[in-house]
């Protein structure tokens, strides 16, 4: 349940494939980021990040994909609490894009970077964004959850939380739950600074996303007023697991990202 891939799983995949990568674990203040990273250094950066629970391994087809090993240097991280980036010590998304941000500036080679997120992995770029609007080429949104009227947290999150039953939860579950229940409050907070993106924005959503609803979509065309360009794709009939049933679509749109 800790939803995470051993080191010696690591290795075994990319030697498997036949890709050199980069497995490390940087520290951003009092936290521990860990991230796996490969494609040349000086390539442009893009940065994965994933939904809640998740780790770097949700992007990993990607990180061994030929044609963007070409293009990019690809970064997947461990978003603080999963993975091996202080597993189990949930953060809301405000400190969590506080900490990506410092963690990019410290890997950032001064090409244009690329932020990707998929469900939590959406607001959480976003926040990004709204604190640096200059420092990220364009944001790729995969089912992100922005929209906070399209949240209705279940009430047995907040029951689960509590002492001591929340360590009853397994792994990943815990903070999960945690951040889970406070992102309605965090989406509310910052709907109001949605016009400080002023980057591209790339939203690719499924029409029959169950988990988070497609009515995100015109949420974000509608706030996202000062976006220094907008485009959608919508993937008629796909649920919220784009990243994994999609992953040519997703891969040819990333093939072409603004430059």
């Amino acid at each position: 349940m800790t939803m995470r891939t051993s080191t010696s799983k690591t290795k075994t995949f990319f030697e498997n494939s036949k890709i050199s990568y980069l497995d490390s674990t940087i520290t951003i203040g009092l936290n521990k980021v860990h991230f796996i990273a490969t494609g040349n250094k000086n390539n442009p950066i893009v940065l994965f990040v994933h939904g809640s629970p998740g780790s770097w391994d949700n992007f990993k087809t990607y990180l061994k994909d030929s044609l963007l090993l070409k293009k990019y240097r690809m970064i997947a991280v461990d978003r603080p609490g999963f993975g091996y980036s202080d597993f189990g010590k949930a953060q809301n998304l405000y400190s969590q894009a506080k900490v990506l941000e410092k963690f990019v500036e410290k890997l950032s080679n001064g090409k244009n970077i690329y932020l990707i997120g998929h469900s939590y992995g959406g607001p959480a770029i976003v926040k990004m964004a709204i604190d640096k609007p200059n420092a990220y080429k364009q944001l790729i949104i995969l089912a992100g959850a922005i929209d906070p009227n399209a949240e209705t947290p279940e009430k047995w999150r907040k029951i689960i939380m509590s002492k001591p039953i929340r360590y009853i939860i397994p792994g990943a579950l815990r903070p999960a739950n945690d951040e889970l229940w406070w992102l309605k409050q965090d989406l509310i907070n910052m709907q109001p600074n949605l016009k400080k993106i002023t980057t591209n924005v790339l939203v690719i959503h499924g029409t029959l996303d169950d988990l988070v609803p497609y009515s995100n979509v015109p949420f974000i065309e509608r706030e996202f007023i000062n976006a220094k360009s907008m485009e959608v794709l919508s993937i008629k009939n796909a649920n919220h697991f784009i990243p994994w049933e999609h992953f040519e679509t997703i891969r040819n749109k990333l093939l072409n990202l603004k430059e």
